[in-house]
């Protein structure tokens, strides 16, 4: 019997996959759960069964970073949570959730919520039956906020330069640009720390920068965001984020900001703030063509903030490249042709940056 607001009593399921969202709660595959009908909040975890498939859309991320494909009846575990892809999916959390319940498996990673639109090029995103709220001892459901770092109203004493890329859309080439600004500064003999600070919870990015040579990562996921979908101000959230990355005494702080800087994901908030804007050496934008890359750099203008680079999609040709640096006065250099050049453009405005704590003496520090 469920009851409104109250438990429905624990039960004991067995989950068949675990997904990367609810990956700092530490699960087992055998949970405690209730199904009683309750006012849903962003993060609480989830037990789903999941009722169809997906041509497109059919893989769950699990805390290892692994993917595995989703079939109809698997038991999963998520969050809920809310998203606004441009190219994917767009959904929310409903006010109450409750067994029984028919939802959607919004992203990968695990996040849940009512589907109300997608991207032509996907199908339909999977449907999936609430069977209860992961729950405690005593039966209180949890929430991937209880392992979340606090947030924070300023950034630490001691931080290491910053080089935020962000960009005009999803898929306009931030995280290869990220990764490989990781790959050459490390490869310069620097330590680097990495962030996601924006998007849906996933952890490919950063076990990506991880692989390139990350000393430490993180992500808006670990202060307790199974997305950063109406947060309004992320600057606390960045802050907590930087400061956790500067307890590994990184030489460098490389940001990417998921999705664009227009959007539902709260993007522009993080240069709203005085503070990260001071500590922030270099900015790099990516864009899939001219105008994604015009209406960057103007963006910024307004705001008073100058590009240090234009990357992205829009430089993979040598025509793109110059037609940036010709037309908008902006340095273009390129992730995947050559990304030395790339870290090369920008390391005079980080090593120069000073900010709250030096670079490594003798280093060299490049974007």
């Amino acid at each position: 019997m469920q009851h409104e607001d109250g438990q429905a009593g624990v039960k004991v399921v067995e989950a068949d996959k675990i997904g990367s969202v609810v990956s700092g709660l530490g699960l087992r595959r055998t949970l405690a759960v209730v199904g009683g009908r309750r006012r849903a909040r962003a993060g609480d975890a989830v037990v789903v069964r999941a009722l169809t498939d997906s041509a497109t859309y059919n893989q769950l991320e699990l805390p290892s970073g692994r993917l595995a494909k989703v079939n109809p009846g698997d038991v999963l575990v998520g969050a809920l949570g809310s998203r606004r892809a441009l190219k994917g999916f767009v959904g929310d959390v409903p006010e109450r959730v409750g067994a029984g319940d028919r939802l959607h498996l919004l992203n990968m990673g695990g996040v849940v919520g009512c589907c109300t639109g997608h991207h032509s090029s996907l199908s339909d995103a999977i449907e999936v039956e609430v069977i209860g709220f992961v729950c405690d001892e005593a039966g209180r459901a949890r929430n991937i906020a209880d392992a979340a770092l606090p947030l924070r109203a300023s950034l630490p004493d001691v931080c290491a330069p910053i080089v935020i890329v962000a960009g005009a859309c999803m898929n306009s080439g931030k995280t290869y640009a990220a990764v490989e600004i990781v790959r050459q500064a490390t490869r310069a003999g620097m330590r680097v720390a990495a962030a996601k600070l924006s998007g849906v919870a996933c952890l490919r990015d950063t076990l990506h920068m991880a692989d390139h040579g990350a000393v430490a990562t993180a992500s808006f996921l670990d202060a307790g965001l199974p997305s950063t979908v109406g947060v309004g101000d992320l600057a606390p959230v960045a802050k907590a984020i930087i400061a956790k990355l500067n307890e590994s005494a990184p030489d460098l702080v490389v940001i990417e900001l998921g999705d664009g800087i227009l959007g539902g994901y709260s993007v522009e908030s993080v240069f709203d703030d005085a503070e990260l804007r001071a500590a922030t050496a270099a900015i790099v934008f990516c864009a899939s063509d001219y105008v994604g890359a015009w209406g960057g750099v103007e963006l910024f203008r307004r705001r008073g903030i100058g590009v240090d680079l234009i990357a992205g999609s829009v430089t993979d040709s040598q025509m793109g490249q110059d037609y940036v640096e010709r037309e908008f006065g902006v340095p273009a250099g390129n992730a995947k042709r050559n990304g030395a050049r790339l870290f090369e453009l920008i390391k005079e405005k980080v090593s120069g940056a000073g900010g709250r704590g030096p670079v490594s003496v003798g280093v060299e520090v490049t974007v």
